[in-house]
């Protein structure tokens, strides 16, 4: 199976590009977005993914507003042959300008939500340690991601209000992320298999002239899995940015966090996050979150807009709901981004804490499979 960027010599293997190097059903390839306003005052989250083995495309679009509802477009289609043919009915992707300037487009329909908004990037381009969790002998994940670190303009209209969104106002992430990850609907068949607990904490802050990130997966005794923290430059302008890579970005030798819970729940109330660099010294950092996203609007954890999942040639769906109002230990309730001010000293920013705690976590006293903190 061709498609036009075969065309280019850019081969990894000995296929056409249209054919991953796994056989793995769930291999997938993401395109993801946040947007949100400096003063919390609204976050949208942005997705779109194609799954190979599936045959599979789906997207999604979603909206919160400080106070009040959030709401959700859903779509999902036949994948195309064409692996750069990112439309799912009325929403679409177009790289203008890759590495730098991403337009994302949805038309009117019937969950009362549109946008025309357009990334603009002010890092290069971070790529993450590659991550790979294992059950057993076998990789249940198996990615590479990178992040840059931009601003939006445009509108987005819900059915609430209509967004303004400017690029002195709001901050986005986007990451991109390719490989193998569990997806669609569980697989049946063979023995059954205990999960073990797992803790994930994704942090991309903005600070006045540099980026600050750290992701985390831990074990459920508290082990690390993945632990990274990066530091890189945030240029003024688009046009400043100068490749695909600058080389500037600086590793940490490692990193920590610690999270306090709200009562009864798994929600971050505070965190500290701490970066640790080559040398020894320790940068932390407190965050305080203003603004909650359900990362069940783009499709994650969903019970029937799951991401990966078969809803037909073209589907599309919506769905409101008041965010305030949830059973936050509802499995499709936890994994969560907010939006948090960051301190370091004197040194304010900007950014969101994601998380998602599911099984034991010893080190937030959690014991069974969505108890939540005492």
């Amino acid at each position: 199976m061709l498609n036009k960027f075969d065309d280019f010599p850019i081969h990894q293997t000995a296929e056409p590009l249209a054919h991953p190097a796994t056989s793995d059903r769930n291999v997938y390839d993401r395109t993801w977005f946040n947007g949100y306003a400096k003063d919390g005052s609204y976050y949208f989250g942005i997705g779109m993914a194609i799954y190979p083995h599936r045959r599979i495309l789906d997207c999604a679009f979603s909206v919160v507003t400080a106070g009040g509802l959030q709401h959700c477009f859903y779509g999902s289609r036949r994948a195309p042959e064409e692996r750069s043919e990112m439309v799912c009915g009325p929403m679409r992707i177009e790289v203008l300008e890759p590495m730098k300037r991403v337009r994302v487009v949805l038309e009117d329909n019937d969950s009362g939500i549109s946008a025309d908004v357009t990334f603009s990037t002010r890092t290069a381009a971070i790529e993450e340690a590659h991550q790979t969790l294992w059950s057993g002998a076998r990789r249940v994940m198996d990615a590479t991601r990178f992040d840059q670190f931009g601003f939006w303009s445009g509108w987005v209209q819900s059915p609430d209000r209509r967004i303004e969104v400017r690029e002195d106002v709001c901050h986005g992430t986007k990451d991109r992320s390719w490989g193998v990850r569990g997806v669609g609907e569980p697989e049946s068949g063979g023995a059954p298999v205990v999960p073990n607990g797992i803790c994930f904490v994704w942090a991309p802050l903005f600070w006045d002239d540099h980026i600050t990130h750290a992701i985390f997966f831990d074990g459920q005794s508290g082990e690390p899995l993945v632990r990274e923290g990066i530091v890189a430059p945030l240029y003024a302008s688009e046009a400043e940015v100068p490749g695909v890579l600058d080389g500037r970005d600086e590793r940490m030798a490692t990193a920590a966090h610690r999270i306090t819970y709200h009562k009864n729940t798994r929600l971050a109330a505070s965190a500290e996050i701490d970066l640790v660099r080559l040398g020894g010294e320790t940068r932390t950092i407190t965050l305080e979150p203003i603004l909650k996203f359900q990362m069940k609007g783009l499709g994650y954890g969903h019970s029937e807009w799951r991401q990966g999942a078969w809803k037909g040639e073209l589907a599309t769906g919506s769905e409101t709901f008041d965010p305030r109002q949830l059973d936050l230990l509802a499995p499709d309730n936890i994994h969560v981004q907010q939006v948090v001010r960051a301190r370091d000293g004197e040194r304010e920013g900007i950014g969101v804490l994601e998380q998602v705690v599911i099984g034991p976590y010893a080190p937030a006293g959690f014991k069974d499979f969505l108890d939540g903190a005492r």
